[in-house]
């Protein structure tokens, strides 16, 4: 569907009066002219012609085209009927917002009976809301058709050129039209740059429109988040309005299984897929994702199977092609680089297109200081100070307030300030080696470990530290190959994904347990090599059991020799377990009443003792099962009495008591100063 706005210069001939330079029209006159224009444009045809404004020289007439083109023979003769011709036609492709406020002006000078019919008859009366709460649904209209030639050129700048060139050149070698509708396949973006991101599927829409694949010049475009709550209805309504165009999913998931979104996540992902889905060979769609969302990209294939995706990945950068893309940024500003620049890379590791902007932009700033404007050389930047204080980002914020963890936060500030050193005091003399990044978490089951890593992770990147912040998370089962050779090769692999950012090995003791000389062995061996062909660009913590992973050290003196940092995770206390209650409590909407707390405290004490005590994750369990028995209470009350706090509060009466355990376990645990 697409919307027009024409302007064309007004010639008169039934209307003008004899010996008059200008009319003014009347109101009767007006309403005769919005009348007359029913005997050829009606509410409900594939072309909707309507009057918006007819001060006297110039008239605007806007269009709702359900087809590729409106017919301008048409338009001709639904003016003519008016009892005027045109000249000096100017028509253009416009959003729906603007063809919304000209329905509205068409309204108030009566030229339409009623815009809200208009938009009702052809399914757009929705067409501008929002798709869930909070989420919003932005429109954009690309420059119009481009050339091969051109598109190639923009594409060689956004280093995406293993995937998204041939796919450029298998759009234009298609044949236009043939007839029939809907897409051969549709789009997936992975890239960590928001500018980039945008280019690549701009280009790929522009390849598409100037061959004939989508029709509209307009595409819409929204931002999900993990956990959004969508409506279905409200996402069908804005797909129908861009039917012939395309849709833009910017999409930010959660790769932790453990996090309360994760349900809320593949719940927003299904009622995505349902549109999708439906509206295949009407819409395309393009998906993007930040690199790091695999287990969220697997979903949406999950539940699309059907449907072909195309995957654009921006690429990460090594040796001359870091040289071109600085000089490139450099070229682009207006500046030379130097040897300055060149020098703030290294051409044997890999970087992404946003690390090298960063590292830039800092060069140029200097240069700005010291080379162009030198009466302000003496200005020292802020990156100083700001180094030397501890970090302030959003994930240390959020690792600051978790509950408990306190060797934890201690043993990660101190191997943050480390990092930081080695990079912050190069320029002082202090040689820049990459000394090992890599970890041991040990802890119990339900002790954060896996959430802790995804902050350092994230920690690492808002410090500069790696260029990506991103967990990867693997077991044996990802690791280990079925046939011999297979399990060198898929970890060199996992470590290639991980580049940038954290790989986190959980239960890595399970690789050689009870399996002396089998495919484990080969998965150690490799990643010890790994481990060391990355040191500069990849950290891997390995987590498990604290008793198994000190035998596990044990057994491996070449990986424990790569170890920097051990990071151990207590079982959490009471206290803790009852702090973290009420902060689950919080983000459900629920109240603890005192003897609500005080039954939970009696349920930890008994549950601590038991051998599969689950730590973090009983204080959930039991949660839910106190939202079941008060459910059932709540159901048992007369419903008229029941109010708000009876619905958001937990009281001692919901908490149930387990029965004490027969034995006590064993304390586990190590931890390295």
């Amino acid at each position: 569907m697409k919307f027009y706005k024409i302007m064309a210069a007004v010639v008169r001939n039934d209307y003008k009066k004899e010996g008059e330079e200008h009319h003014n029209y009347s109101r009767t006159e007006r309403n005769h002219i919005a009348f007359a224009g029913d005997d050829i444009s009606r509410v409900g045809d594939d072309e909707f012609f309507f009057l918006v404004e007819f001060p006297d020289e110039v008239m605007t007439i806007g269009i709702i085209c359900k087809n590729r083109y409106f017919s301008r023979q048409k338009l001709l003769d639904w003016v003519n009927v008016l009892g005027f011709d045109i000249d000096n036609v100017m028509e253009k492709e416009t959003t729906f917002r603007e063809l919304a406020a000209m329905l509205s002006f068409a309204d108030e000078n009566n030229f339409i009976g009623s815009d809200r019919e208009v938009l009702e008859e052809y399914g757009l009366d929705r067409a501008d809301c929002q798709i869930g709460r909070s989420v919003d649904c932005y429109e954009n209209l690309l420059d119009g058709p481009k050339s091969e030639k051109t598109v190639m050129k923009e594409a060689e700048r956004l280093f995406a050129k293993e995937t998204l060139n041939p796919e450029i050149g298998r759009i234009y070698a298609g044949r236009k039209g043939r007839g029939m509708a809907g897409h051969p396949v549709h789009y997936m973006v992975l890239c960590d740059d928001y500018d980039t991101r945008r280019e690549i599927y701009k280009t790929i829409l522009h390849a598409l429109y100037s061959n004939d694949r989508i029709m509209n010049l307009r595409y819409i475009y929204f931002d999900v988040n993990a956990g959004d709550e969508l409506s279905v209805k409200n996402l069908e309504s804005v797909y129908g309005s861009v039917v012939g165009g395309a849709a833009v999913i910017r999409y930010t998931g959660t790769e932790s299984e453990e996090s309360d979104y994760a349900g809320g996540e593949r719940l927003a992902i299904e009622k995505l897929c349902t549109v999708i889905k439906e509206y295949s060979n009407e819409v395309l769609t393009i998906i993007c994702f930040p690199r790091e969302c695999t287990k969220s990209k697997a979903i949406f294939l999950e539940r699309l199977p059907d449907i072909g995706f195309v995957e654009v990945e921006e690429e990460l950068l090594r040796g001359e092609r870091t040289k071109n893309y600085l000089k490139m940024l450099a070229k682009e500003a207006g500046a030379r680089a130097d040897r300055k620049l060149y020098e703030k890379v290294s051409l044997e590791k890999q970087y992404l297109p946003t690390e090298l902007k960063k590292i830039f932009h800092r060069w140029y700033s200097r240069k700005m200081r010291e080379t162009v404007y030198p009466q302000y050389a003496h200005i020292k930047e802020t990156g100083y100070e700001a180094a030397k204080n501890q970090p302030k980002g959003s994930a240390y914020q959020e690792l600051d307030s978790m509950i408990g963890l306190k060797e934890a936060k201690a043993v990660i500030k101190r191997a943050t300030s480390f990092f930081k050193a080695r990079k912050l005091f190069a320029e002082k003399g202090m040689k820049e080696e990459h000394p090992s990044m890599h970890m041991v978490f040990s802890g119990n089951p339900g002790t954060a470990k896996t959430s802790t890593a995804r902050l350092f992770a994230e920690i690492m990147r808002e410090e500069g530290i790696l260029s990506r912040g991103h967990l990867l998370e693997v077991g044996r089962s990802d690791l280990v190959g079925k046939f011999v050779g297979w399990t060198a090769k898929i970890v060199r692999q996992k470590f290639k994904e991980a580049e940038g950012g954290v790989l986190f090995i959980d239960e890595a003791y399970s690789l050689v347990d009870d399996r002396n000389g089998s495919y484990g062995d080969e998965a150690i061996n490799t990643i010890v090599q790994e481990m060391e062909n990355h040191r500069e660009n990849v950290v891997v913590i390995f987590a498990g059991y604290p008793d198994k992973m000190q035998e596990f050290l044990d057994k491996n003196p070449g990986l424990r020799s790569r170890i920097a940092f051990h990071v151990p995770f207590a079982d959490y206390s009471d206290d803790e377990l009852c702090d973290i209650a009420r902060f689950l409590a919080r983000k459900k909407g629920l109240t603890l009443t005192e003897d609500a707390c005080e039954r939970l405290r009696m349920v930890f004490t008994t549950e601590r003792r038991k051998p599969d005590f689950g730590n973090g994750r009983i204080v959930r369990n039991v949660l839910e099962k106190a939202q079941m028995v008060q459910a059932e209470r709540l159901m048992a009350m007369d419903y008229d009495s029941v109010t708000k706090e009876d619905i958001t509060t937990i009281t001692g009466a919901d908490i149930e008591l387990p029965e004490a355990p027969k034995s006590q376990r064993k304390a586990l645990g190590f931890s390295v100063a």
